[in-house]
C-alpha cells in the first residue's frame, strides 16, 4: 500500500484530472470493498496516511456510559483502552486490517475508482472544450464504429457522427482531419466531444486560416449558409474601401478559395459581397442568376417576392431548389421566386377577382323579381343573374321561401333579361323540368324562330286566296287546329285541276299533274252542286257541270 499514492499521481496525470479527486475515489472504493467483506454496519472512515503513503481503514464509535447499540457505540472503558483521553459523546476510531479485504473486494474497489475517475475526466473536459465550441481543431481518425468515427483530439477522443460527414468524404484509421467542435455533453456515455466537417463554421474558420484580411478584421464575415457535400454561400464585407471583400477572398488566380475547395473535397464555393439592403443582398444572394426585381412583402415576418425573366427561373432556384433554400437561410428571409409569365398570370387573376363576374341580380327588378325574392337569392349564394341562370328549377326549389310558381317567374326573368341584351322578343313560357335557365336562352330563340317562319308561311296563303278571289279559312285554335293540320295532307287518288282562261277551273293532263304536296284538295264528284270550301280545303265543281258551263 505504501505505493499507492505514486499510483494516484502517475494516474491523475494520464487523464489530465486533479490527484485529490483520485484519491477521494480510492478512499470511497476502500469503504465500500470493507462493508462488503466484513458485513458489517459499522461506520468506515479511509484516511491516507502521508508518511507512509498507504490508506488506512477505520471504524468509528461513539464513546457512552451505556452500551445499547454495539455496533456504533463503545463504552468509556474499552474506548480508554484505545485512547487515554477519550470521554463521553466524543468519537473513536478503531484500526481495521486492509490486507483482509480480499480479492473481490479489491476488484470492486478497483472499478470504483475507474467509474469516479471517469466522471472527474468528463468534468475536466467538459470545462475545457465547452468554450472551445466552433473552434478548428485537428484531429486523427481513431477507429470507426459502424457510421460514426471516433477521432482522437491530443488529450480526449471525440466522436464525428454520419451526419456530421460530408457525403464526398471517406476518412480510415490513422487519416488526419480538420473538424469544427459541434458541442460537449458531459452525460454521454461515450466521448463528450462531438466535432463536424458538415458545420458551417468550418467553412468560416478555413477562410479565416487562407485570408489574412478576415484574420486581422479588414475583411468581416456576415454569413454562411451550407450544404455539406454540395455547395456553400459566404457572405462577406470590407470595412475598408480600398479593400475588395470577394476578391479578396477569392485570392490571386483563385489560390485561396480554391485551397479551402480541395480541404472540402471539391464543394462549390459562392462568395457573396453582404449589404445592409435586404433588396440588395437578396440579389446578390441569388447569384448566378439574374434578377429583374424583388418586392418586400413583409418586412416584419421577413418575407419577400422575387421575380426573374423566364429563362433564369431554373437558375435562381437551382438544382433540388439548393440556390433559392441556401440564399433563404443566409438572408433569414422567406423568399418566393416567380417567373414574368406566372407574375403577369397572377395580376391578371387579381385584376379580374376585382371586377364582378356578371351583371347583380338587382337588375331582375325591371323584370318582374321582387326585392325580398333577390335577397333570398343573394343569401343563398347567388350573386350574378349568370349564375342564376345556370341553376335549374329543381336547383332553385331547394332554396327556402322559393316554389314553383316563383320559380316559373324568375326563369321568365332572367330568359327576357337575356333576351334583351340580344336584342330579341321577351318570353313568357316557363322552363321544361330539368331544363336550366342558361340552356333555354338558346332553345328559345330557335324556337321562335321556327315559329316566325311558319307565320310567314300562313300569310303568303292567305295572301294568294284573297288575290285569286277565294274565301279564307278563320285561324284554328288547340284541336280544330291540329285537325286542320292532318286535313292539308293530300289524297293518293286525286286529279289535279289548273285555272282556264276565265278563271274556271280545267281538268288538267294526268300526265302534267302538279306534285302531291301542291297543298291544294281534288274536286268531289259526288258533290256537283257544291261550290264552298270545306274544312279540308277548296271544294270543286262537278265535271258534267264544268263542262256545261264550258259550252255555253
Amino acid at each position: 500500500m505504501g505505493s499507492i499514492y505514486q499510483s494516484i499521481e502517475i494516474l491523475s496525470k494520464e487523464k489530465g484530472i486533479d490527484p485529490q479527486i483520485v484519491l477521494d475515489a480510492v478512499k470511497d472504493a476502500m469503504l465500500i470493498a470493507a462493508r462488503k467483506h466484513f458485513r458489517s454496519n459499522e461506520d468506515y472512515v479511509a484516511d491516507f496516511n502521508e508518511t507512509s503513503g498507504a490508506i488506512e481503514l477505520y471504524a468509528v464509535k461513539t464513546v457512552v456510559e451505556a452500551v445499547q447499540d454495539p455496533v456504533k457505540e463503545i463504552s468509556v472503558e474499552d474506548a480508554r483502552r484505545i485512547d487515554a483521553a477519550a470521554a463521553p459523546g466524543s468519537q473513536i476510531r478503531i484500526s481495521k486490517s486492509t490486507g483482509a479485504l480480499g480479492r473481490i473486494s479489491a476488484q470492486t474497489a478497483k472499478q470504483v475508482i475507474f467509474q469516479k475517475v471517469r466522471e472527474a475526466e468528463r468534468e475536466t473536459i467538459f470545462q475545457e472544450y465547452s468554450g472551445r465550441v466552433g473552434e478548428l481543431v485537428n484531429c486523427t481518425v481513431k477507429r470507426v464504429e459502424g457510421l460514426d468515427l471516433i477521432v482522437d483530439l491530443g488529450k480526449t477522443e471525440a466522436r464525428l457522427p454520419k451526419k456530421e460527414q460530408s457525403r464526398l468524404e471517406s476518412f480510415s484509421a490513422g487519416e488526419r482531419v480538420r473538424c469544427v467542435i459541434k458541442l460537449v455533453d458531459k452525460s454521454s456515455k461515450g466521448p463528450g466531444v462531438v466535432v463536424s466537417r458538415a458545420a458551417p463554421e468550418l467553412v468560416m474558420r478555413l477562410f479565416e486560416q487562407e485570408v489574412p484580411e478576415i484574420y486581422d478584421s479588414t475583411v468581416l464575415i456576415k454569413g454562411c449558409a451550407r450544404e455539406a457535400g454540395e455547395r456553400t454561400k459566404i457572405a462577406v464585407h470590407s470595412r475598408d474601401r480600398d479593400v475588395d471583400s470577394v476578391g479578396a477572398c477569392v485570392g490571386m488566380k483563385g489560390m485561396r478559395v480554391q485551397s479551402i475547395i480541395r480541404e472540402l473535397r471539391g464543394e462549390k464555393i459562392d462568395i457573396i459581397e453582404y449589404s445592409e439592403d435586404p433588396v440588395v443582398f437578396a440579389t446578390h444572394a441569388l447569384s448566378p442568376a439574374k434578377i429583374s426585381r424583388v418586392t418586400i412583402l413583409d418586412p416584419v415576418e421577413k418575407h419577400m417576392e422575387v421575380i426573374v425573366d423566364d429563362s433564369q427561373l431554373s437558375l435562381a432556384i437551382g438544382k433540388k431548389g439548393q440556390n433559392v433554400r441556401l440564399a433563404a437561410k443566409l438572408l433569414g428571409w422567406r423568399i418566393d421566386i416567380k417567373s414574368e409569365e406566372e407574375k403577369r398570370q397572377e395580376v391578371e387573376s387579381a385584376m379580374a377577382a376585382l371586377v364582378a363576374p356578371g351583371a347583380p341580380l338587382s337588375v331582375l327588378v325591371d323584370y318582374g323579381v321582387s326585392d325580398k325574392m333577390v335577397e333570398k337569392l343573394l343569401e343563398a349564394g347567388i350573386p350574378t343573374v349568370e349564375k342564376l341562370g345556370s341553376m335549374t328549377p329543381e336547383q332553385l326549389e331547394e332554396i327556402q321561401g322559393i316554389g314553383p310558381k316563383m320559380v316559373e317567374r324568375i326563369q321568365i326573368a332572367v330568359n327576357n333579361y337575356f333576351n334583351q341584351l340580344e336584342g330579341m322578343p321577351p318570353v313568357s313560357e316557363p322552363l321544361a323540368e330539368g331544363e336550366s335557365l342558361a340552356q333555354s336562352e338558346a332553345e328559345t330563340g330557335g324556337q321562335e324562330a321556327v315559329d316566325e317562319a311558319s307565320a310567314a308561311g300562313v300569310e303568303t296563303q292567305v295572301a294568294t286566296a284573297e288575290e285569286e278571289g277565294l274565301p279564307v279559312a278563320e285561324p284554328q285554335s288547340g284541336e280544330d287546329a291540329a285537325a286542320g293540320e292532318e286535313s292539308l295532307e293530300p289524297a293518293g287518288d286525286a286529279i289535279p285541276v289548273t285555272e282556264s282562261g276565265d278563271g274556271l277551273p280545267v281538268e288538267a293532263n294526268p300526265a302534267e299533274a302538279p306534285a302531291p304536296d301542291s297543298g291544294f284538295e281534288n274536286f268531289d264528284t259526288a258533290s256537283p252542286e257544291s261550290d264552298r270550301m270545306n274544312d279540308k280545303g277548296y271544294g270543286s265543281h262537278d265535271r258534267e257541270q264544268e263542262s256545261e258551263e264550258q259550252g255555253g
